[in-house]
């Protein structure tokens, strides 16, 4: 699979070139680059590690040799059905000779190579396929697509089709989900959005749109001369996480102006039933947000704000909003890059000497230290995905023997779960937390002793959801807007959560992981592509290892306020 040094080389090599293909477009240099290693990355990665010079490299970039037997349903189906064409016969010696070239160099092809019949479908750095051999003869027998601005202006042209196609045209960026929705419509000619990134051709494992968004994530940690990443490059065991996004919103400020609670951030301009269904966010008083009009509707003003790195739109009360004229934009709280290592550090229970925190005990304060616990350590999205579900294993949330975890005597040990679940993957959340006069010292640079009881206590759900709100910042997690986003950074192998503040204080909260989506396990989308309902791990009530739970169950009118987090 191309790797982050293969997409230097690409981006390298083409980037000055790619640039004016894209001029007016909201198509980027990520997504040609993902394109690049989706279609054809079994080949020029191979080929670029050798002197061959960058024209043979291209003349090699063909592939696809499936035909009927196979599945293939487009022209031409077979070798007979390409030569009874008018100009078929010299196509197929061009094809079939492709064939026979680029599997000198690419075993995985010697056994179709071998085959007199089999020949290439697709051809170009970006596979235009030999379906358009009966409207464009010319570009194939001519070999055009052996230069790279030949092949990159169909793969532009095909793209520009699918930003009309889905009404993206007009637009001046995308997010990485609308880019790999252009690139499923490349491949299949249209996207459908209740079935997600499970799109397009299907290797065995996994479909194009996985692949694809998976490719345009990592392209966009990788920086060329001239030009630069939009993300910056993850450490091994961390995902590449988008920056909070800045509001675009245009109208007049205000500020939420209560005096009795929170103001409720709602989807639609009304009071649903029950009350919480169209609740999107929690905003404090006092604060900031930038209106979109500025003109309330039926009581209701739509407007844009940033709440702990999360953007947020929608409609609240204008009755709850005070103009003010003296802010000039939105904060945006932007996570750290690493964990304190002085003043507030992370709290942990002390050990015995010897003691030996287990999944088989009952639940204790400590964390888990057993002998083989398995880790986060991958450099791409698949190893990261790979690692997480070799944690979920791990832990067996669900195994009768794992006494942590299972409830008993009306308790019940989402936090710890939770807890061990971020632990493992290398990401703080805690376990045990300072008292408030230690906080204080800690701050002031006074070293604290840990002391159960005294400078530390445990942490419920509900003592969590406070703690990602208050201090979850300083440790690197942040706010996401929706569960949608939150399933994507997971399935890019980042650490996620939904948590939730019970309204009756004393009950339980809840905290669950959301977690990569596999083969077999998946999220559940809306027609209109919007997950409802994520896939989770958890301890509770019942424990599963994957699960999706009931639809929007964080807006229950039991909890007072919910967020979704992520760190990476």
């Amino acid at each position: 699979m191309p790797n982050s040094a293969d997409m230097l080389w690409f981006k390298t090599r083409f980037a000055a070139r790619i640039a004016p293909a894209l001029a007016g477009t909201p198509l980027t240099l990520d997504l040609i680059t993902a394109l690049a290693c989706q279609e054809t990355g079994e080949v020029w990665p191979l080929l670029r590690r050798t002197s061959m010079s960058e024209e043979r490299i291209l003349a090699l970039c063909v592939g696809d040799t499936l035909d009927a037997n196979a599945g293939r349903s487009a022209f031409p189906k077979t070798k007979s059905d390409l030569v009874a064409h008018p100009r078929g016969q010299p196509m197929f010696e061009i094809a079939r000779q492709a064939l026979v070239d680029m599997a000198a160099h690419i075993e995985a092809y010697r056994g179709a190579a071998s085959r007199p019949n089999k020949f290439c479908h697709g051809f170009g750095i970006f596979q235009r396929d030999l379906q358009f051999f009966r409207d464009d003869p010319d570009y194939f027998l001519q070999r055009r697509y052996e230069r790279f601005e030949d092949s990159l202006a169909h793969c532009v042209a095909e793209l520009k089709r699918g930003l009309r196609e889905l009404g993206l045209h007009t637009r001046s960026s995308l997010t990485t989900m609308e880019l790999s929705a252009v690139a499923i419509v490349y491949n299949t000619g249209r996207f459908r959005p209740e079935r997600g990134l499970e799109q397009g051709h299907f290797d065995g494992q996994r479909f194009y749109g996985q692949a694809i968004f998976d490719f345009i994530r990592q392209a966009q940690t990788v920086s060329a001369p001239a030009a630069p990443a939009p993300l910056p490059e993850p450490r091994p065991g961390e995902a590449p996480l988008p920056p909070p996004a800045p509001v675009t919103a245009s109208g007049p400020f205000f500020r939420v102006d209560t005096r009795i609670s929170t103001l409720r951030l709602r989807s639609e301009p009304r009071i649903s039933q029950p009350a919480t269904a169209n609740v999107i966010g929690e905003l404090p008083d006092g604060h900031p947000v930038r209106a979109i009009s500025g003109r309330a509707v039926a009581g209701f003003m739509e407007v844009e704000t940033s709440l702990f790195g999360a953007l947020l739109r929608g409609f609240c009360s204008s009755q709850f909003l005070r103009r003010d004229n003296s802010l000039q934009d939105i904060p945006v709280m932007r996570p750290a890059g690493a964990a304190p290592s002085s003043g507030l550090i992370a709290a942990f229970m002390p050990r015995p000497p010897g003691h030996i925190a287990r999944r088989r005990d009952n639940a204790t304060a400590h964390s888990l230290n057993e002998d083989g616990q398995p880790a986060r350590t991958g450099i791409d999205a698949p190893q990261r995905r790979e690692d997480l579900a070799r944690i979920i294993d791990w832990l067996a949330v669900d195994k009768p023997s794992h006494k942590r975890y299972q409830p008993r005597s009306g308790l019940t040990f989402c936090n710890i779960y939770a807890h061990d679940y971020c632990h493992l993957a290398g990401v703080y959340l805690p376990r045990v937390w300072w008292s408030a006069p230690a906080v204080e010292k800690l701050r002031r640079g006074q070293t604290v002793p840990a002391l159960i009881g005294d400078t530390l206590f445990e942490m419920r759900a509900n003592d969590l959801f406070r703690w990602l709100r208050d201090f979850g910042g300083e440790f690197g997690w942040r706010q996401i807007a929706n569960a949608t986003r939150l399933q994507e950074e997971a399935n890019q192998g980042a650490v996620s959560l939904i948590v939730a503040r019970r309204r009756a204080e004393g009950k339980s909260g809840h905290i669950v992981p959301v977690v990569p989506e596999t083969a077999n396990e998946r999220a559940h989308r809306t027609a209109a592509g919007e997950v409802d309902r994520p896939l989770q791990s958890q301890a509770g009530h019942s424990n599963f290892r994957y699960g999706n739970s009931t639809a929007h169950w964080w807006r229950d009118e039991r909890f007072a306020e919910s967020a979704f987090w992520v760190h990476a």
